[in-house]
């Protein structure tokens, strides 16, 4: 299986928290059965990657297990909700594949399902 989970969910809810905890685990499981998957934060979802690379956030831990499935973060949306220089700290590649922006469309037609949370 080809999977691309894109982490779209903002940091602002614990509902939000629930998906990126779910986005997570599915990368995790796709990783053990030695399936390629790739992370991707896009849109609010960038926030998420300066979240889960401070050392004390209670997802690290589990953020860590699939860091190297980690595609990057859009770069737009990196500027555009002011997480840019803390996304550049934490060592995530930033993507702007198209117009700034990572291309799903590249993805799926490399085979990926794309999977949104």
């Amino acid at each position: 299986m080809k999977a691309a989970i894109v982490i779209l969910a903002d940091t602002e809810t614990h509902g939000d928290m629930g998906r990126v905890a779910n986005a997570l685990e599915f990368a995790k499981e796709l990783k053990q059965a030695q399936d390629d998957v790739q992370l991707i934060f896009d849109g609010a979802g960038v926030k998420w990657a300066a979240e889960l690379s401070k050392d004390k956030h209670q997802m690290k831990p589990l953020f860590d297990t699939v860091r190297d499935r980690a595609a990057g973060v859009c770069q737009y949306c990196a500027r555009a909700f002011g997480v840019f220089e803390a996304v550049k700290r934490s060592g995530l590649p930033l993507l702007a594949e198209f117009d700034q922006h990572p291309s799903l469309r590249t993805r799926a037609a490399q085979g990926y399902q794309v999977v949104t949370f």
